[in-house]
């Protein structure tokens, strides 16, 4: 990412005749147009210049170049930002400039060479890496393919199978990698990067070594039977892994065609593909999550204020289930020292054995060695009583929804930890205020709401009342980030941000449901549109006792506009509990893979009748658009609520909590902004025109009325005035 400065590359000639051109665009040496224009007027001049004989291209500080300035793809499909003719970048500077030049070049690369990065890197007769140094393709993750010749490139380097999975999955290697792939030729400590590089150039330039021009070397590529039956291979991997997405094919397409037709016909497809998905919704949704996810920890009135965060040396968990432990695992495993809290031996061994199993799961997929496992272990201290809590700097409270329970955990905490420590709950749902109820030191108090599995999940809910201090905010914030966690900072109602918007989701299959409409059917246009899975395999998934429990808390406290169905309950007295008991709305075998039950259309008429609600044909017979648009035009409905109410503090903030806490797909850029795709106007009419016929479940809010009546968009700023933070 680029700053605001201008970014450029410079030129040092030593006595050796070896150019050093030096990309220079902190803080990662993205390239803007006026760093690859730099490039190639520099390469020109070390061309045309007696006294240079090779040349060797680096970045400053230790950082080759982390890829194109993503910055200006917004400016470019907007139209505010001109850019060179398809093409100009991958072939007249990188294919007829760098490579096809008449003196040798070698990339020395450390730290990033990602994206535009690598493709420049690959463009150059020879790569030599640092061991730590990432070098990757990751342009898929932005709905687009690599634009600068990676898709040419790389598979002469590395393989077609190998090259198509480091595009199609986005993941970078490590130098050592890269030279066991012949991505690079050799790997060298920092300190001797650049010497050996000139070294290498100037062997080079004598014939010690090869002088390879990459997008003409055939020796990797496997031949033309093999390779088509990897294409196929990969295009069934995308399609069943992304059905959703053109782009991996896209990408598959144009690598095949510089193996049919050369590498000169792939480079042209290649720049006609890159122009038309830059511009394509994918691309413009995936941008804007990439952005959004960045600008989610800078929050009006907090994080501009100049606090520095607190260090947070040592962190007490109250609860060891299924929270607790994954909290608990998520702080050690980013080596902050933890004391677990329980009531008694048997629930405290339980806590921790679940702690041990979570890491050992880690150690079996070979991402955590023993002896680091044993490290991380060793940070845990669990505990009976508040002894050893004289020291903490927070605590997050992790014990069952129960509000008298926690006022007294609140009351008691206030009594055994130090005046400066934070005290956190992980609730879900109840207010915190009615939480602290019994506390005198309010300002200390803030919400820190993990997603199951805590340790898994990326996103965490921070949430402030009217009185959490800023200083709170801010050390939440970098916990947050030093666990890996997206942080949200949201306002406190029930169920916040994200199970607030999400609570109709259930509830609007229910009323489908009881109408008519087949749940397996509803389960099936949910997940096609792009959810993990649909409302009634997620039930299942989180339980009916927590179903019933969270429900509860809408109903009591929105019961205008919240359906109230007997499904749940009077399944329950079948003994169902969802996944844990193998029954729910799926019947599950051994290894947790869920088929259809014909039983439960009994306790679907049952509860139909208990409603007093009667099939409608129309129900029966809703298209998958219908299917999608009832169950998600109430969650935009309740999102514009809590925006309007300033719960959250920018639209592009719920779209985060959408797609991190939900799993809402991402290439679709979130709840708002897949809303403002179809317009306030549309999105109002519908629920207006369902609310009129099925009640008021559908009623629109007045946040979205007002935003169709201006046929405004749902994610513009509220006015300031309105925020509750």
């Amino acid at each position: 990412m680029a700053s605001g400065t201008k970014g450029r590359t410079s030129l040092e000639v030593g006595a050796d005749g070896v150019a050093i051109i030096t990309i220079i665009n902190p803080p990662v040496n993205s390239l803007s147009f006026d760093v690859l224009f730099s490039l190639n007027e520099n390469y020109e001049q070390a061309l045309r210049r007696d006294d240079v004989k090779a040349i060797v291209v680096t970045g400053a500080k230790g950082k080759f170049s982390g890829g194109f300035d993503i910055t200006l793809f917004g400016r470019i499909q907007g139209g505010q930002l001109a850019e060179p003719k398809p093409g100009y970048i991958a072939v007249e500077i990188l294919t007829n400039t760098v490579e096809g030049a008449r003196k040798p070049s070698v990339a020395a690369i450390d730290g990033l060479a990602l994206g535009g990065g690598l493709e420049v890197a690959m463009a150059c007769h020879a790569r030599i890496s640092t061991p730590s140094a990432q070098l990757g393709l990751p342009e898929l993750q932005l709905g687009i393919i690599p634009g600068f010749g990676g898709t040419q490139r790389l598979p002469r380097l590395v393989g077609l199978a190998k090259s198509l999975e480091m595009m199609l999955t986005s993941k970078p290697v490590k130098g050592e990698e890269a030279h066991s792939l012949g991505l690079v030729d050799a790997v060298i400590a920092p300190d001797q990067l650049v010497s050996t590089a000139r070294q290498w150039a100037l062997d080079i330039l004598e014939h010690r070594r090869p002088w390879v021009a990459t997008l003409y070397k055939t020796d990797k590529i496997e031949p033309l039977g093999e390779a088509r039956e990897i294409f196929k291979f990969a295009r069934a991997q995308a399609r069943k892994q992304a059905p959703n997405l053109t782009h991996p094919i896209v990408c598959i397409d144009v690598v095949e065609a510089g193996v049919v037709s050369g590498p000169r016909a792939g480079l042209q497809k290649e720049a006609e593909d890159f122009q038309k998905l830059l511009r394509s919704e994918t691309c413009k949704s995936l941008l804007h999550i990439f952005f959004a996810q960045r600008g989610t920890s800078k929050v009006p009135g907090v994080t501009d204020l100049g606090l520095a965060p607190r260090r947070v040396k040592k962190v007490a968990i109250l609860g060891g289930g299924l929270m607790g432990s994954g909290i608990a695992t998520a702080l050690i495993l980013s080596s902050y020292p933890v004391i677990l809290k329980e009531v008694n031996e048997k629930f405290l061994e339980a806590g921790i054995r679940r702690v041990r199993a979570n890491l050992q799961s880690r150690v079996k997929k070979g991402k955590m060695t023993h002896e680091k496992f044993e490290k991380t272990m060793s940070l845990l201290k669990g505990v009976l009583d508040y002894e050893s809590f004289k020291d903490v700097d927070m605590v997050i409270e992790a014990v069952i929804e129960n509000v008298s329970l926690k006022q007294q955990i609140f009351a008691d905490l206030e009594k055994y930890c130090p005046p400066h420590c934070i005290l956190a709950s992980n609730t879900s749902t109840i207010d915190l205020n009615l939480i602290g109820e019994r506390t005198y030191s309010k300002d200390r108090i803030v919400g820190a709401h993990f997603f199951s599995p805590a340790h898994v999940m990326p996103l965490l809910e921070i949430v402030r009342t009217n009185q959490t201090s800023p200083q709170v905010i801010v050390d939440l914030l970098d916990i947050g980030k030093r666990i890996k966690k997206t942080p949200i900072v949201v306002g406190n109602c029930t169920g916040f941000a994200v199970n607030r918007m999400f609570f109709p989701y259930t509830q609007a299959a229910f009323l489908l449901v009881e109408r008519g409409t087949d749940l397996y059917l509803i389960d099936r246009a949910i997940t096609k549109f792009g959810m993990p899975m649909g409302p009634f395999r997620l039930a299942d998934l989180v339980g009916f006792g927590v179903a019933i429990a969270t429900g509860m808390q809408f109903i009591e406290n929105f019961p205008e506009r919240t359906y109230k169905s007997m499904i749940i309950p009077i399944m329950q007295e079948d003994k169902r509990a969802g996944e844990t008991t193998r029954k729910g709305f799926y019947l599950y075998d051994e290894r947790r893979k869920a088929s259809p039950d014909p039983e439960v259309k009994k306790f679907i008429e049952k509860a139909r009748s208990m409603s007093g609600v009667a099939i409608d044909p129309k129900f029966a017979k809703l298209s998958e658009k219908d299917i999608v648009e009832m169950i998600f035009f109430p969650v935009v409905n309740e999102a514009c609520r809590v925006f309007a109410e300033g719960i959250a503090v920018k639209a592009a903030d719920l779209d985060i909590a959408s797609v991190m806490g939900m799993g809402f797909p991402a290439y679709r850029g979130g709840i708002m902004f897949w809303a403002d795709s179809l317009g306030s106007k549309y999105i109002y009419s519908r629920l207006e025109e369902w609310s009129s016929l099925y009640g008021e479940f559908f009623k629109p809010c007045a946040f979205l009325a007002e935003r169709a009546a201006k046929g405004a968009t749902l994610s513009a700023p509220v006015e300031q005035a309105k925020s509750k933070l």
